[in-house]
């Protein structure tokens, strides 16, 4: 792009480097003629665009029309509108009128019409001789707050807990409405993790409580363009509990809205919004990226963000609305993906995927600039831009489509670049390009003006620059013509042309002198020429001393009403006028006679409490400005005051004398000792060139030295400052002093870690470690590289590289030993002929393979490899090693299923042996060996085969004890997964474990190979086992794999007494036990009764029992009188047995009727905790009955004596049913059949006949 021919004058300033960063900054956009007013008669300029309404203008309706298109250039140019792509006739519409001097529109619609009726697309074009210039297309539209439409709010009723969304929908406004909700008192309503806002403007609720009941729920709409709000009807709501819930169904069912779907239960989350499992996004680039998930369910669910293979942008990710909603700002390309958002409570999770898409309307990568040429110059107008999709690129000129445009010989259009050759006067014009895509477009103005102008100066002649020594100076040349001038700048009257070695040359012609010192003063020219012309301007500089406090104010402790003073001694330069100004906490000083000035000090008598703080010392002049501090601290009076002990002072008042080229004077004034002697100064040096704030230690001198004779290194911009130090410690550094530059000289010293080292077969590589600034002893620091072959007679080949740390040299043989050396030069000379050092060019892949290798097997799971030595020659490099590459081999129908996995091991140096651990017994390997260099592995080896003998096997897998029944146990496994052999057998090993967990003696028992089952039979029942088992090759037994099992459980009842073969049945009471056990007791028994007891057990075989009878010891003798005998009790029992007599035809008058006797609940309330029957879940079995003679159950069975019915997890349990039963026993007393009948649950009491029990059968009774 050929180079703007216009520079702008800068603000002058000369106080440092910020007034320059600044004019560099206003240089980007400064690219058009500047209206300078010496510039402006006879200088013409095409239109630009200077100001316009934006793209989207939406208007308020109640206000006039203004619409904005503002453009200058010369002459002035003139406008005119286009509406909806026809002209505007402004002239027609009498409310219409453009601004004098402008092109703004104002239509006057406060008078009368309406904003409706100038609703479309407007353009402006601004035109003079030079060309046309057009704004963007402004889309005008009067903003709208509509209200909302008239509905019926029924009042909501809901459960505690329920999730509820209270829906807004406000009216389609414009712009789009900003939506909340209040209250009828207009306080917006809270909200939480629980109540939040939705993005659509609907208010969520994941659970509700009771707090929430409110009749006044108003979402409202505020439209901002129009400083308007409408509110929607209330929306009443109610949450109550459940019984409150059924009545007010009950009572209001018919006329109000009931969202009862879901429990008030707690409840794993769901999302209210968004909808499924997944969803689409879609955003512009730049703009904000708003994601939302709102869950609900009991608890209140969290959410969590995460997105999908990827991180979140750390500084522009925001979480908003407690987390429910995340937002990306300025987002690009790189933030498309897949998120997900995660709800979570105690119940549960669930994720919802969102995939998001960046798209882009058309920015700009580069915008066309406006272009100055003079005639038959050449030039080029670039427009590029991107989007997504890629924006279509087209081009106007003056406004006209420049396909249907004059045609212009000088232009050429090559896509997004009009390339301009030999341009003439009539080439003038403005370039629109418009890059458009379906989210937007930009459009770019940028003119062609064809100039002839011979250089101009635009800077005041004779301005006088002042700066302040080692401060950079700026000196301005803004200048203008076409074709661009070149800039030259001379100092003095004979001076050469500066070059930029000591100054900076800008491109708006601007001189810099980064340093400035003492001999920076004097008359620069600036001397500008073109083809037409030359021109030039005269400047003036000079240079000052800085301002310094030498004697600054120190801190101070003063009692109260005694007297206290602050020096503050400056040095300045003399031609410069220095204003002393006093402060107190950076404020203006009290307006008290009790604080006085004198010359270089401040003092204030009679000290308050109040006097207390800070004192500024401030040093003025109209070029630089310095201050100190010091703080005083008001104390009440002490009598004897303890000395202060602290660290010096810094010292102060450097100054430098005796300046040569290797040394110099530097001399100080000591600060305050602090009652503690000095004991040294430490000198530090910065290298304000090189290594600007960096400071190194420069020398130490007794503390009773003020001046010190320094060693200085050439080119160097040496600063120095000085520390007091003493027992107490070290001061803070003085201020550092005046600079001072030595001159330049050849370096004295050559680069250090030279070395050689090649990277291809076919080069060397040299590298070092460079100088540093300091070293370099002067400018255009370089290096000399020498090298040759170290077994040659060759000459020593040498270049001169810039200031690099590495130099290549191609097209050298392979691993050739080679000397090198590197030494150092710059504008001054050589250092000093450096050492040559040993390098060696490149290597190559090693050429010849080990031979002879050999294995020896040393067991199962190692060999030891041996190998012969390859010759060095042939390694082509540095040797490093040899390397083993070993696999187990496969048959071909193995290899062509599965890839071969082939394992390394690496041997250091020349060793010509090495083991192989870890290897697979009873395999087949093979292995090869290599030989390594720097560069690489060589040729492999033939490949060598061997066999690996037996080891012992691992443990049998998956060991399973299954099918247990009372007297066996069946084992099932799978092989070991490593046989490391031929298995021989396996070894099976077994013990009983009794209660106390004891172990009983071990059996041994061998089982053949080709076995994966095994049964072991006549076990003892009801008995826990150890099992160790593992296999056996010939070698050896293998790892052991141990389980334990339980053969199944035994079952015990007993038989209640014989009360008399006049009764002709059996009662039994049954108890289940568990299959550990090998004893239960019996309680409850009656003295001298005989007891029939069976024990039984099921198993696979089935049920099995065996029967005993045994009979109770007699009864103690009672000195009581025998209560069966008494009167009392006689009649007691006559009248329990009628009340008795009344139940029974109560309930079976109830019986016929189809009732039920409410007694389960009784019995279930009052059973026995000690009498548990198991469940089938535990592996043991359920109730079951036996009756005397194998009879069935008759109606009227006797209950137990305590009346506990124990009802089985099965509904048919026999204590369930009075009748119906059909189950049987066989002769050895297993039970077969199935029982069943009514589920009618009925009073069991006595038994066939209808008479009463006796007390005795009462009593003897046991079930």
């Amino acid at each position: 792009m050929v180079q703007p021919k216009i520079m702008l004058k800068k603000k002058h300033s000369s106080a440092g480097r910020a007034p320059l960063i600044l004019f560099l900054c206003q240089m980007v956009n400064a690219l058009d003629v500047p209206l300078d007013p010496k510039l402006l008669d006879d200088l013409v300029q095409p239109p630009t665009i200077t100001q316009q309404s934006p793209k989207n203008y939406i208007i308020d309706p109640r206000e006039n029309i203004v619409i904005q298109c503002e453009a200058k250039g010369k002459p002035p140019p003139s406008f005119s509108w286009t509406r909806n792509g026809t002209h505007f006739d402004i002239d027609k519409d009498p409310l219409v009128t453009m601004k004098h001097g402008s092109g703004t529109l104002i239509i006057n619609i406060m008078a009368e019409g309406k904003a409706e009726t100038y609703e479309g697309v407007y353009q402006c074009t601004a035109r003079n001789e030079r060309g046309a210039a057009v704004s963007n297309s402004i889309v005008v539209r009067p903003s709208r707050s509509p209200l909302w439409t008239k509905e019926r709010l029924e009042p909501i009723i809901l459960r505690n807990g329920q999730s509820l969304v209270l829906p807004c929908r406000p009216p389609i406004g414009l712009p789009p409405a900003i939506i909340f909700w209040m209250d009828n008192s207009f306080q917006r309503l809270p909200q939480s993790e629980r109540v939040s806002q939705g993005l659509n403007g609907d208010l969520y609720f994941s659970n509700v409580l009771p707090e929430d009941t409110r009749e006044d729920y108003i979402c409202y709409a505020r439209f901002n363009h129009t400083q308007t709000i409408q509110q929607k009807q209330p929306i009443s709501l109610k949450v109550i509990s459940v019984d409150e819930l059924n009545d007010t169904i009950a009572a209001n069912l018919s006329d109000t809205e009931f969202y009862g779907a879901k429990s008030s239960k707690e409840r794993s989350p769901t999302f209210l919004t968004p909808e499924g499992n997944e969803s689409v996004k879609e955003e512009l680039r730049g703009n904000t990226l708003s994601l939302e998930c709102i869950a609900e369910g009991l608890p209140t669910p969290i959410i969590y963000w995460i997105k999908e293979d990827g991180t979140l942008p750390v500084n522009r990710t925001f979480y908003r609305n407690f987390k429910k909603t995340l937002q990306i700002t300025h987002v690009s390309e790189a933030d498309s993906g897949n998120y997900q958002c995660i709800a979570k409570n105690t119940l549960g999770a669930i994720h919802h995927t969102i995939s998001v898409t960046v798209k882009a309307a058309p920015y700009w990568i580069v915008a066309p600039q406006n272009l100055v040429l003079s005639p038959g110059e050449n030039g080029t107008l670039v427009c590029r831009a991107n989007g997504n999709p890629k924006p279509r690129i087209g081009w106007l000129t003056n406004g006209v489509p420049i396909e249907i445009a004059p045609d212009d010989p000088s232009r050429k259009i090559d896509g997004d670049t009009i390339i301009f050759s030999n341009v003439q006067e009539r080439s003038s014009a403005v370039y629109q390009c418009n890059a458009s895509n379906e989210y937007g477009y930009l459009l770019a103005n940028a003119f062609v003006n064809v100039l002839a102008e011979p250089p101009r100066i635009l800077t005041s002649p004779n301005t006088l620059y002042q700066i302040i020594a080692n401060r950079p100076a700026l000196l301005d040349c803004a200048f203008f013509g076409s074709p661009l001038p070149t800039i030259e700048w001379f100092k003095g009257t004979r001076g050469s042309a500066l070059h930029e070695d000591i100054y900076v040359l800008h491109d708006n012609g601007t001189l810099e002198i980064p340093v400035a010192q003492k001999d920076s003063t004097g008359t620069y020219t600036c001397v500008a020429r073109n083809k037409l012309g030359m021109a030039k301007n005269e400047v003036h500089l000079e240079i000052k001393d800085p301002t310094r406090i030498i004697k600054q104010p120190e801190y101070a402790v003063v009692q109260r009403g005694s007297k206290v003073s602050f020096e503050c001694k400056v040095k300045h330069d003399q031609t410069l006028i220095p204003t002393i100004l006093w402060l107190k906490d950076n404020g203006e000083l009290p307006n008290d006679e009790r604080f006085s000035i004198d010359k270089d000090h401040l003092v204030v008598t009679d000290v308050s409490d109040g006097d207390g703080g800070i004192y500024t010392c401030a040093a003025n002049t109209t070029l630089d400005s310095v201050s100190a501090s010091a703080v005083l601290r008001v104390v009440a009076p002490t009598p004897t005051p303890a000395p202060i002990y602290d660290v010096p002072n810094p010292p102060f008042d450097l100054e430098l004398t005796n300046q040569l080229d290797k040394s110099i004077q530097l001399t100080w004034t000591p600060g305050d000792d602090n009652n503690s002697p000095i004991t040294k100064f430490i000198i530090e040096y910065e290298d304000a060139m090189h290594e600007a704030g960096l400071w190194h230690h420069q020398a130490e001198v007794s503390g009773t030295q003020t001046t010190a004779q320094l060693k200085l290194s050439p080119y160097v911009n040496y600063s120095f400052r000085v520390m007091a130090e003493n027992n107490i410690g070290r001061s803070v550094p003085s201020e550092a002093s005046e600079q001072y530059l030595t001159k330049a000289a050849e370096p004295d010293q050559n680069p250090t870690a030279v070395e050689g080292l090649g990277t291809e077969p076919d080069n060397l590589v040299i590298t070092w470690k460079p100088l540093n600034g300091f070293e370099s002893n002067g400018p255009g620091l370089q290096y000399k590289v020498s090298w040759r072959q170290k077994d040659g007679d060759d000459e020593w080949t040498s270049v001169v590289v810039a200031n690099v740390s590495k130099y290549i040299v191609s097209g050298t043989p392979t691993f050739v030993p080679y000397l090198i050396k590197v030494q150092a030069l710059n504008d001054v000379g050589f250092a000093p002929e450096p050492a040559a050092v040993l390098g060696h060019s490149g290597e190559d892949l090693p050429m010849v393979a080990p031979g002879n290798v050999r294995v020896i097997v040393v067991n199962s799971t190692l060999a030891e490899v041996h190998w012969d030595p390859v010759p060095l020659k042939s390694v082509r490099g540095h040797l490093q090693g040899y390397r083993i590459y070993y696999w187990k081999a496969q048959s071909s129908s193995k290899r062509n299923r599965r890839h071969i996995e082939k394992k390394i091991l690496t041997f250091q140096g020349s060793k010509t042996h090495g083991m192989l651990p870890g290897l697979q017994p009873y395999s087949h390997y093979a292995l090869n060996v290599r030989v390594i260099n720097g560069k690489g592995e060589g040729p492999a080896s033939t490949d060598k085969s061997f066999h690996t003998p037996e080891g012992v096997p691992s443990a049998p897998s998956n060991l399973k004890i299954v099918n247990p029944t009372l007297d066996s146990l069946t084992l099932e496994w799978d092989p070991p997964s490593q046989p490391n052999g031929i298995l021989t057998e396996y070894v099976l090993k077994y013990q009983p474990i009794n209660s106390t967990h004891e172990l009983g003696p071990l059996v041994d028992l061998k089982i053949p190979a080709n076995k994966t089952r095994w049964t072991l039979k006549n076990l003892n029942f009801s008995t826990r086992y150890k099992f160790y088992f593992y296999a056996q090759t010939s070698v050896g037994s293998g790892s052991q794999i141990t389980e334990e099992a339980v053969t199944t459980v035994d079952e015990a009842g007993i038989l209640p007494p014989d009360v008399g073969a006049g009764k002709g049945k059996e009662e039994w009471r049954k108890e289940i036990v568990n299959g550990s056990r090998s004893f239960f007791g019996l309680k409850g028994l009656m003295p001298g009764t005989a007891y029939k007891v069976r024990v039984g057990a099921e198993g696979d075989s089935g049920f099995v029992s065996s029967e005993d009878v045994f009979e109770t010891g007699p009864a103690m003798a009672s000195r009581q009188v025998d209560i069966a005998t008494q009167g009392w009790f006689i009649g007691l029992m006559c009248a329990v047995a009628l009340l008795i007599l009344i139940l029974l035809i109560v309930c079976f008058i109830r019986r016929n009727k189809g009732g039920k006797y409410p007694v389960k609940e009784k019995e279930d309330a009052h059973a026995d905790p000690e009498i548990q029957p198991m469940k089938e879940d535990d592996g043991t079995f359920g109730e079951y009955s036996d009756a005397e003679d194998h009879k069935p159950l008759k109606k009227g069975s006797r209950t137990p004596s305590d009346r506990t019915v124990k009802k089985e997890d099965s509904d048919d349990s026999l204590v369930d049913y009075g009748e119906g039963v059909n189950g049987q026993f066989n002769e050895d007393g297993s039970f077969i059949g199935q029982y069943s009948g009514k589920k009618e649950k009925e009073p069991a009491e006595g038994n066939e006949s209808s008479e009463a029990p006796s007390p005795v059968n009462a009593m003897n009774s046991f079930v």
